[in-house]
């Protein structure tokens, strides 16, 4: 059998607002109720200094504003970017830390060690080896930097546009970087290089964006494709914006991101491959001065003087790895997915 029911205390036993209550039935009861939630403080509001994201002056940051708010804050960002910029400085004004002119050369002093005035020592040709050092990142990141622009324009561009449109040019344009991506870098460089008599850095520059626009096509061509499937893309298509109009206005600006970080590390995979095929005699020649042509001429004389091939081999070193180093930094700061 069920336990029988406790019998209710009458309102009355709970004080003067129990008997507030009975005195003004259900109604009061309700009134009152009210009354009370009119009398209670509203939640005091987060101060605009508050944590971060609580104030009520806080603004949403965009993927762009919030990547460099982590990149600022990343120590591995800030040494590269520093690492960089001396880099830049001294491609620019080389002058800022070398006095001497790299192609003056004393046979005298051919593979001496480290002098007053001459902390790298000498080549095998009487050349200081600190000034060549300095003067060849100016060939190491002009040779870099142009090699990148071209390959992210021409990449994006005819990616951007095979994503896009789809259909038949999508089709012919995966057909050609498959034959790109088949041809092996430094076997293209020599047989395509080895013809060319120019001292100059252009037919180098060509080479790399020849065979290193499929890399960044097919990743434009990707994003776009992500891209464009969002919802506010389909709302500017519903409500009859142009082709181009959401290609630069809409798509590329939440395309370009990943273009950005892969463009960024094969900055310095491109100053290698420079270096790479100097080494090997078809990229630079003298009289330009490069790194990868000290190095070359010093491989011979290794074991009498490895300073001739230690500064310049280590520049290159130091170069490359800062690149690398920013294009993970990047990476990371763009990708949400590694938050």
């Amino acid at each position: 059998m069920p336990e029988p029911l406790e019998p209710l205390e009458p309102l009355e036993s709970y004080g003067a607002e129990g008997r507030a209550i009975a005195s003004t039935g259900a109604g009061g009861a309700s009134d009152l109720a009210t009354a009370e939630a009119e009398t209670l403080e509203p939640r005091p509001t987060a101060a605009p200094g508050g944590p971060e994201g609580t104030g009520p002056d806080t603004k949403a940051r965009s993927l762009w504003s919030d990547a460099w708010h982590d990149l600022r804050r990343n120590p591995v960002f800030i040494v590269s970017a520093l690492v960089i910029l001396f880099l830049v400085v001294i491609s620019i004004w080389p002058s800022l830390i070398a006095s001497g002119d790299p192609l003056d050369c004393d046979l005298s002093k051919a593979q001496e060690g480290s002098q007053p005035g001459h902390p790298f020592g000498f080549n095998g040709q009487g050349c200081d080896v600190y000034t060549r050092t300095v003067y060849g990142a100016r060939t190491s990141v002009t040779v870099g930097v142009l090699a990148t622009l071209g390959v992210a324009i021409l990449g994006s561009v005819l990616g951007g546009l095979a994503g896009f449109f789809g259909g038949a040019w999508d089709g012919v344009l995966s057909r050609i970087t498959d034959v790109f991506f088949a041809i092996p870098v430094v076997l293209g460089g020599l047989v395509l290089l080895s013809v060319v008599t120019s001292a100059t850095v252009w037919p180098v520059i060509g080479f790399m964006v020849l065979l290193g626009w499929p890399q960044l096509s097919r990743i434009a061509r990707g994003s776009v494709i992500t891209a464009k499937q969002n919802d506010y893309v389909q709302a500017a298509r519903a409500l009859g914006a142009s082709n181009s109009r959401m290609l630069l206005r809409h798509i590329a600006p939440n395309a370009v991101a990943p273009v950005i970080v892969v463009a960024t590390i094969a900055l310095g995979t491109y100053i290698a491959l420079e270096a790479t095929l100097s080494y090997l005699g078809v990229g630079l020649k003298p009289p330009t001065v490069s790194w990868g042509i000290d190095i070359s001429s010093a491989s011979q004389y290794i074991r009498n003087a490895p300073h001739m091939l230690l500064w310049p081999a280590g520049a290159l070193a130091v170069t490359v790895l800062a690149f690398i180093m920013l294009g993970d930094a990047v990476r990371d700061a763009l990708d949400p997915k590694l938050r």
